[in-house]
């Protein structure tokens, strides 16, 4: 089943002081590298980069920067429309999207597969009993269904769309280690530094 990643980098990072968290730097490569380097590797239709703004300041990500479609910053339901239309636009035997967002860098190596086997609609991850709905598989299908809820109805809640649609989540442990852990303050990336020196989970890899 081709599969084609979608990398979030889209929001304006206000906990982080402001700029491109994916940018920020984690033992001294930016933090973008190294959910590339986790994610990559599961997506055999390659990944894109969903970032508005100046798409040069991406220039080190292997693939192309696709900005949202809706104007006014609407959040992640537009990066996952962007990137399920450009799939269906560019990729067309393609049809599922897998998302996650370019500041969590201990993203877990078996993600798609386990995402994949789900038994649902739409698979979401989870672990330490929160759902993570910015890391799921999505049908390139759900397209006019995302584009009435998020242009139409002007819905902004990811995991209500997703419910609507009949998500189900997919367990990770989160010991040693979260999979899922966002990097959202200078506090985190100094913790992250730290974790990256502890050996890895059994249900993660190192880069």
């Amino acid at each position: 089943m081709p599969v084609l990643g979608v990398v979030l980098a889209g929001g304006l990072s206000r906990r982080m002081g402001g700029g491109d968290k994916a940018l920020r730097r984690l033992a001294g490569r930016p933090l973008l590298d190294h959910v590339v380097a986790r994610f990559a590797p599961q997506c055999d239709a390659g990944l894109i980069l969903n970032a508005n703004g100046d798409p040069a300041r991406f220039s080190g990500f292997p693939g192309p920067v696709v900005p949202d479609g809706v104007p006014g910053n609407p959040g992640p339901l537009a990066g996952i429309l962007a990137a399920l239309d450009y799939a269906a636009r560019l990729h067309p035997g393609v049809k599922y999207v897998a998302s996650v967002t370019g500041d969590a860098p201990f993203l877990p190596a078996d993600l798609v597969a386990r995402l994949a086997r789900a038994d649902g609609p739409v698979a979401m991850a989870a672990s330490n009993g929160r759902e993570h709905f910015t890391v799921a598989l999505w049908p390139v299908a759900l397209r006019p269904a995302l584009h009435d809820a998020l242009v139409i109805r002007l819905e902004r809640r990811v995991g209500a769309f997703l419910r609507a649609q009949g998500a189900v989540p997919v367990e990770w442990p989160a010991e040693p280690l979260d999979p899922f852990w966002n990097i959202n303050t200078p506090e985190d990336l100094a913790e992250a530094e730290a974790r990256l020196s502890d050996p890895p989970s059994p249900h993660t890899r190192p880069d």
